[in-house]
């Protein structure tokens, strides 16, 4: 019995950026996004480990440890996108800004989809997701260089709909258009 079940919500592609390695958050957008076990081939995110960071100090005091990266990919959905902006009192917000490697249309409640779900490409790509993407002050300093004194605005804005990040669980292209199936874990939601 599959321990993944196939639900009826499809994420259509809408998005897709390129965030190269170096110092700036921001992506370039793409139309087809080729994606290796290492993730995004030249991305700031790419490799099969990273150093711990922030949203783990708790399992790892010593910042930099080397860890499995689960954050290969930051994916969002324009729903999120659009309630961001609606909450920063802005028309609409860029996901180049945000760092964004995805960003599909049409799975409700796209940021609280189950940790260890996956999203299957029609190329066969699948990505695992790890769990909520926590806002951070990053984006709001892209935010802030193109739309001045909205960036601080964002992390709290960005509270429960900054998307989810994820990793490549099977290699293959995303493109513009493609539709996403979400595959969400079998099992009970915990309650001790």
């Amino acid at each position: 019995m599959p321990a993944l079940q196939q639900t009826e919500h499809e994420g259509e592609v809408v998005w897709l950026g390129h965030v190269p390695a170096g110092r700036s958050l921001r992506a370039r957008p793409v139309e087809r996004l080729p994606l290796e076990f290492q993730g995004i081939t030249g991305g700031r995110h790419e490799g099969a480990t990273r150093p711990s960071c922030s949203r783990v100090t708790n399992l790892y005091p010593q910042r930099g440890t080397e860890i499995r990266n689960t954050r290969q990919l930051s994916l969002l959905s324009v729903e999120d996108l659009d309630e961001i902006a609606a909450r920063m009192e802005m028309d609409a917000l860029d996901p180049a800004l945000l760092g964004a490697s995805v960003v599909l249309r049409g799975i409700p409640d796209f940021t609280h989809i189950p940790p260890s779900s996956r999203l299957q490409a029609p190329s066969g790509a699948t990505l695992t997701v790890d769990m909520e993407n926590r806002p951070c002050v990053l984006p709001g300093r892209e935010i802030e260089a193109e739309h001045a004194g909205f960036g601080a605005g964002f992390k709290p804005a960005a509270a429960g709909r900054r998307g989810v990040t994820a990793w490549v669980e099977r290699p293959g292209d995303l493109a513009l258009g493609d539709r996403l199936t979400l595959f969400v874990p079998d099992q009970p939601a915990w309650s001790p």
